[in-house]
């Protein structure tokens, strides 16, 4: 961990979050990094939020082993039955995020967001998103970040969806392979053999792809069922990409589900495909669409701009679906903003609206190689106005959105939003190969 994870991590809560909680009845508490027993608990209501059964021993052993990074908190209700079984839960974390540009910045990572549903609709979930990111900004985060499984819910605390995923289904009978053939090797390796060589390859390349962040812990083995806890990792298969000159360049992790009515029609589930090299990348696929007896070739959070789309010679064999997938909350727009980089030299100014109250103000936003952030009383004349909620400018912060869509929307307003767009625009599409 960094400093700022540490201070993070051990942070008080804000006063105001447990003070509004008490005054309904209700107590909020950070389970300590040590109480194995109060952890079991706040993962049994996690689990019951995500419509999971009971955790198994082995589940209770892992989590408690592996998820000491994340800063737990729980409410209890003293009127329950349950009495030390959280009513509501919610984790966080500091990371990195990748930016236009391959800067990253800190971040202030949020999952396990749940609350029971006997106690919907009492705000507690407002008080402790607005809680913890209070203590955020009070730490210097200049950005939080989620990944949601209700898409409705966080827009009014300032998140916007600015990473897309897709999933795609191909049919490989249906298609060949117009892509060049890779001079390297595709061997198959152990899925610790695996697990280790994704780990090193993704730090190498997580900073050539904004909206990347830094793998939370237990992550890799839960890809590669490389932890006790783990179901079916018998299942998974492992391959590895290796140059002529011997280096590991790729991995991929996939399962088969076999066709009881045909078998040479079984669907093949790519977990995670790891390329550090354009090579390996084609390799890579190339061997998972030509794999024996598979009809379908499933994968998920991928890009809205694979390469892969122009590998295969009749696109119609693939079927893509897009869903929101990271959102993201600019928290200090000055920082922000002067971390990422612009392939243009403009000057533009931002009004920026924040029901919270985080993040609002005016700033000149000078891009260029070497960008600066202002904060200003007023925006100066002569220089494009651009006004817009926090939740707006989060979702173009990394070039997923155009100001041009977003303004003919009705989302922002602006006389010349296609100036805004050369400015917010990124030649890499944004993408999370995972979530958390």
């Amino acid at each position: 961990m960094s400093s700022l994870d540490d201070q993070f991590h051990s942070a008080a809560l804000d006063d105001d979050l447990t003070a509004t909680l008490d005054a309904r009845g209700l107590r909020a508490a950070r389970v300590g990094d040590d109480d194995q027993e109060g952890t079991h608990r706040w993962q049994d209501a996690v689990a019951r939020g995500f419509l999971g059964g009971e955790p198994t021993e082995a589940q209770y052993t892992e989590s408690f082993a592996r998820n000491g990074y994340r800063r737990k908190i729980g409410v209890y209700d003293a009127a329950g039955v349950q009495t030390d079984v959280p009513v509501a839960t919610f984790a966080s974390w500091g990371t990195e995020l990748t930016l236009p540009g391959g800067s990253a910045v800190p971040m202030c990572a949020v999952s396990a967001v749940t609350v029971a549903p006997t106690h919907r609709r009492r705000g507690i979930l407002s008080t402790l998103m607005r809680g913890e990111l209070r203590t955020a900004v009070s730490l210097g985060f200049p950005i939080a970040g989620l990944t949601v499984s209700e898409s409705g819910i966080y827009g009014r605390f300032g998140f916007a969806p600015a990473v897309t995923a897709t999933s795609w289904e191909i049919s490989p009978r249906r298609t060949g392979w117009i892509g060049p053939v890779a001079p390297g090797r595709i061997d198959y390796i152990t899925r610790e053999q695996g697990r280790d060589a994704a780990t090193d390859l993704y730090e190498r390349i997580r900073l050539s792809t904004p909206g990347e962040i830094t793998m939370p812990g237990g992550h890799w083995d839960r890809t590669f069922g490389t932890r006790a806890d783990a179901e079916k990792a018998d299942k998974l298969r492992v391959v590895q990409y290796r140059s002529p000159a011997g280096e590991v360049e790729g991995v991929a992790v996939y399962s088969i589900t076999e066709d009881d009515d045909d078998w040479a029609a079984s669907t093949a589930t790519v977990s995670r495909v790891v390329a550090g090299t354009d090579a390996a990348y084609a390799g890579l696929w190339r061997f998972l669409l030509t794999l024996d007896l598979v009809g379908t070739v499933r994968a998920s959070e991928l890009s809205v701009d694979e390469p892969l789309w122009w590998m295969i010679d009749n696109k119609r064999a693939a079927r893509i679906t897009s869903r929101d997938h990271h959102y993201l909350r600019v928290l200090d727009v000055p920082a922000t903003l002067a971390a990422r980089s612009y392939d243009v030299e403009d000057v533009i100014a931002l009004e920026v609206t924040d029901a919270l109250g985080i993040a609002d103000g005016t700033f000149v936003l000078t891009a260029g190689e070497t960008p600066g952030v202002d904060v200003v009383d007023d925006p100066p004349l002569g220089v494009p106005l651009v006004r817009l909620g926090v939740e707006e400018l989060s979702a173009m912060l990394l070039g997923a959105v155009s100001p041009v869509t977003l303004a003919r929307a009705g989302r922002v307003e602006t006389d010349d939003p296609h100036r805004v767009a050369r400015v917010f625009a990124a030649t890499t599409p944004p993408r999370l190969s995972f979530w958390y």
